[in-house]
């Protein structure tokens, strides 16, 4: 600075690693290396069935254990994971939400039992259970019970816990199930308001209610737009500070700062030219590191490879590094905010505001995002947003290098040979199942059952069910019981789809054009509609890809059949003797989908439906796709096949040539 002495540079971001998989063991090992690489916080990935309140022996379980983070099936599991790591010391981020309140209860209890302080605690539960119905689906109960569970984790921490982040309102999954940046904005804010009115109808002091209102916290997306991400997070800024201020009266204005930790966009990820990769996750984070009004407390990134399959010890250490270079290495910690008098900033921020409040105003007028959940307002406009994106991409209106333009390449040296990406052998699920049973062995039964019978009391009485859930995880109790107990009480809940909702194109285009006419034909010759049932097996909840497939479907002509997500094997097999369909699509991203089709496949043999062709969509390494064409699948499509009407004009020959071999 001129004049004067130099200002001292910010403090960086915390710098985490989104990780965890296969068993508490590896992950553990995994924790410990990142952390000696410069890691600053821990950000734990949990695996489906902890997700939605499963023990690894339930039925929906097969195939999905320790695939997409870490298996957590009781205090055991959880002493293994931060075995040797002193909780009292860490920032731990836990990406969790219907299950949100046990994970907590069980992170807790590890770290009294380290003789740790809970009011020392530090970190975040994600706990946006409302977003899981719009995204990610790991949601189990319906929205109202989801929302006193939410509220119980708040309360409790705000008293309890008061260095402790209760609620990450999670706007990354919006971004991945198509969001725009309005709609990013305001169907996160509309969430923040639903949880803070809840909290608000228990009366707190203004005190409590102003800590309440700084201790929840945000997890945003950056993506490619450079501009309009930094946009959107001073929006979101100004926008926070207005509602927390005019709606609730908060009057500190620290208490009223907008918070948030980040991951940038895992959906812009290619599967074509992945090294490419490397450059979008460094300009999706300077988005949210370079304007320091507006900056992100905490960062995590993608690996470059995760379009092909889990990411390696070293491909998490590369984005670690990115991170590091440009805290330390650049001076953007030096200055205050670059853009502060900008126009063309000022009037971008101005833009989005006036538009998220609009919306936000919609929102309202349905009587808030509960009730615009269970309307599927929010759902259907999210599948019809990602619908035109997809479709600026097949039209190249949205250029992607790499995938629509750009294509020729160079082999890459990265992700060739054996080993290039982490794989999850099958047997960690018998591993985990084996743990699970030696811990019920010694355990003591009659603890287990008083403390689910006063977690049970807790839950109809609506007392706060942290501390019992506390107590449950000192006892034994497993994942899967506490999910079980609160699933007999608050009931289970199928969230919309959105499909049914989602408007079509007013310009078909002529390839479309072109399938339609093929399915009239096609359906002539079969001798009725050709239906394609699109099915999700298992846990995995990211349902963008199936719902667009069963848009575009729908769109060509096809009758289709489609009932979201977790479906187990049985069910998928009976819906397509039920409904006599021509094809089964299948769609798996979590990583499963060797034992999940090969369930799918030899209950479809074994129920006479041999002559019904199966098509698998996915994350799929090129060795599972050639074991998933061997046990008989018709077609693999990956993230390289981003060309939906090509996918379909390919089902309609597979459909074709099924009904002339069965005639």
């Amino acid at each position: 600075m001129r004049g004067g002495a130099r200002r001292m540079p910010d403090k960086p971001w915390l710098f985490r690693t989104y990780a965890g998989h296969s068993s508490p063991v590896e992950s553990n090992k995994l924790y410990k290396s990142n952390l000696a690489k410069g890691q600053t916080g821990l950000s734990v990935a949990f695996d489906l069935p902890t997700q939605t309140g499963y023990d690894p022996d339930h039925v929906l379980s097969r195939g999905e254990v320790g695939k997409v983070g870490v298996p957590v099936s009781h205090l055991g599991d959880m002493r293994t994971l931060f075995d040797g790591i002193p909780l009292e010391q860490m920032n731990t981020s836990m990406t969790i939400n219907a299950t949100a309140a046990w994970l907590l209860s069980l992170y807790v209890a590890q770290a009294e039992e380290q003789g740790a302080n809970r009011a020392s605690l530090q970190g975040t539960t994600q706990n946006d259970i409302i977003k899981e119905y719009l995204s990610r689906g790991t949601y189990v109960f319906p929205p109202a019970p989801s929302l006193r569970l939410i509220r119980d984790v708040i309360l409790f921490t705000t008293k309890e816990m008061p260095k402790w982040n209760p609620m990450n309102v999670c706007s990354y999954h919006l971004q991945e199930a198509g969001a725009t940046p309005v709609q990013e904005l305001a169907y996160a804010l509309a969430t923040a308001i639903a949880v803070l009115d809840e909290v608000k109808a228990t009366n707190p002091s203004e005190e409590a209610f102003a800590q309440t209102v700084q201790r929840i916290s945000f997890f945003v997306n950056a993506g490619m737009k450079f501009i309009t991400e930094i946009a959107k997070m001073r929006a979101f800024v100004d926008l926070w500070d207005e509602i927390t201020r005019d709606r609730y009266g908060v009057t500190d204005a620290k208490s009223r700062r907008f918070r948030y930790g980040v991951q940038v966009n895992s959906l812009g990820l290619t599967e074509q030219q992945p090294e490419n990769n490397v450059y979008r996750i460094l300009i999706q984070t300077l988005a949210v590191t370079l304007s320091k009004d507006a900056r992100a407390r905490a960062v995590q990134l993608p690996a470059w490879n995760e379009a092909l399959g889990l990411p390696r010890p070293w491909d998490q250490q590369w984005s670690l590094r990115a991170q590091q270079i440009l805290a330390y290495e650049t001076d953007i910690l030096d200055y205050e905010d670059i853009f502060t008098g900008s126009k063309v900033m000022d009037a971008k921020v101005e833009q989005l505001k006036e538009e998220a409040r609009a919306e936000l105003a919609r929102i309202d007028d349905m009587g808030g995002a509960i009730s615009a959940v269970q309307a599927g307002y929010m759902k259907g406009r999210l599948v019809e947003s990602n619908a035109r994106r997809l479709a600026a991409i097949e039209s190249g209106e949205r250029i992607v290098v790499g995938v629509n333009k750009f294509q020729s390449t160079e082999p890459s040296p990265l992700s060739t040979g054996s080993g290039s990406i982490q794989v999850v052998p099958e047997h960690v699920g018998e591993e985990a199942i084996e743990r699970l049973r030696a811990w019920k062995a010694q355990r003591d039964e009659a603890a287990v059952e008083k403390a689910l019978a006063d977690l049970a009391s807790a839950a109809r009485e609506d007392r706060n069910i942290v501390e019992p859930s506390i107590v449950a995880a000192k006892a034994g109790v497993t994942t899967g019981e506490w999910g079980a107990t609160l699933r007999e009480i608050f009931g289970e809940y199928r969230a919309p789809t959105g499909v049914g909702r989602a408007a079509r194109e007013a310009s078909d285009g002529g390839e479309i054009a072109k399938v339609r006419a093929a399915v009239e034909a096609a359906s002539v010759t079969l001798g009725r509609r050709l239906k394609l049932l699109v099915g999700k097996p298992g846990l995995d909840g990211h349902s963008n890809g199936a719902e667009q497939i069963a848009v575009r479907a729908r769109d060509c002509g096809f009758e289709v059949v489609y009932e979201g997500i977790r479906l187990t094997p049985a069910e998928i097999v009976n819906a397509a003797l039920e409904e006599g369909v021509h094809v089964v699509g299948l769609s798996i991203l979590s990583g499963s989908h060797l034992p999940l089709v090969r369930d799918v496949m030899e209950r479809m043999r074994r129920n006479g439906l041999d002559d019904v062709p199966v098509i698998v969509g996915g994350i799929i390494p090129p060795e599972d796709e050639r074991e998933l064409k061997a046990m008989g699948v018709a077609a693999v499509y990956t993230p390289k096949n981003f060309d939906l009407t090509a996918i379909m004009a390919d089902i309609v020959k597979i459909a074709e040539g099924a009904g002339e071999k069965a005639a």
